[in-house]
């Protein structure tokens, strides 16, 4: 029975991002002093673990809209295009004015918050929807579709703020990236609810089914009755709406919206956290937690690489060996040598 049981375990499909990310953990707890230590200060709980939690935040939102378009077949690497643009209109129309209260100098948003958020999120859905119209409703192949986007959504950004930083003066804006709730960053919360929202559509209702049979076998799924181009579409669109979201994140955590910079190569590490928790290229097979799991192993890495003191560089180095790895490892043909050799 015990050895059924770890058998068990050791195939099942976490079991190698859980042991990655024990493994990097267990260098840091050598390596770092005091890397596990935590502390509250002014009923907020820092450490190191948390620090690595909250900034891995924007990316787990990523991995999550990129988990569904990958297990559709496709790929989507206009997600950082997606984060620049909705950080930007989000801190264009929130910016801030400085008036007197009472005496008092207090900055206020140019439009109300909750209008300003909105339209970030809107623009966002919209470049969701013309990614889904372009491979769902035109056939585009989904790289050279979201290859488009990826450029003039990026070039958009820019041309908004003519290739300058927009300061955010707005307090309560800042709330969302780096504010506090019950003790803990309240980025970890709306990662929460989106990540229930997102497993409670894909376990309680056909939609994970769905998503699986169109990447499995998308004309087979189209035979069966499946509405294959509106799934497609609904992904496209989700994964835009996860980046929009990253976007108001990041932008409220850095108090401005950086056009050239926010979320640069943030596609690339959305769709290796996605590999590393175990979601397959081909489609079909996808896994939300190990998507989680292969953000915190990201974000983890780059935070040792930093802290042992090795030069940045090098954490692309890292991260372009662990592709190669991934890209073995699910492999048929490169199973198959291995399955020779052994014999």
């Amino acid at each position: 029975m015990g050895t059924s049981a770890l058998h068990t375990v050791l195939h099942h499909p976490l079991s190698r991002p859980l042991a990655a990310l024990c493994l990097l953990l267990l260098v840091d707890f050598f390596a770092i002093p005091g890397f596990f230590h935590l502390e509250i200060r002014d009923g907020h709980l820092y450490g190191s673990v948390i620090d690595i939690v909250n900034r891995a935040a924007p990316l787990m939102l990523a991995a999550l809209g990129m988990t569904l378009v990958i297990a559709t077949r496709g790929i989507d690497i206009s997600v950082g295009a997606v984060v620049a643009l909705s950080g930007t209109v989000a801190a264009m129309l929130i910016g801030g004015t400085m008036v007197m209260d009472n005496g008092v100098p207090t900055y206020v948003s140019n439009i109300p918050m909750g209008w300003a958020l909105a339209a970030a999120l809107g623009a966002a859905l919209l470049c969701g929807a013309w990614n889904g119209v372009l491979v769902a409703g035109l056939g585009l192949q989904p790289i050279v579709a979201t290859l488009i986007l990826m450029v003039a959504g990026r070039g958009l950004a820019q041309l908004l703020t003519d290739g300058q930083i927009v300061t955010v003066y707005y307090q309560p804006f800042f709330f969302i990236g780096s504010g506090y709730l019950f003790g803990l960053p309240f980025s970890l919360f709306l990662v929460a609810a989106v990540f229930l929202i997102t497993a409670v559509l894909m376990r309680k209702t056909a939609l994970g089914l769905f998503i699986q049979a169109v990447g499995i076998n998308p004309v087979a799924a189209r035979l069966a009755g499946i509405r294959t181009a509106t799934l497609i579409f609904f992904v496209y669109v989700f994964c835009a709406a996860c980046a929009g979201l990253s976007g108001l994140m990041i932008s409220s955590n850095i108090k401005s919206a950086d056009a050239n910079n926010a979320g640069l190569m943030l596609e690339l590490d959305a769709i290796l956290a996605v590999t590393l928790g175990g979601t397959s290229l081909a489609g079909g097979k996808f896994s939300l937690v190990g998507s989680m799991i292969g953000a915190l192993i990201i974000q983890t890495l780059t935070y040792t690489i930093y802290s042992l003191g090795v030069p940045p560089e090098v954490n692309m180095v890292v991260k372009s060996v662990v592709v190669f790895l991934v890209c073995l490892s699910q492999s048929s043909e490169f199973k198959q040598l291995l399955h020779r050799r052994k014999a």
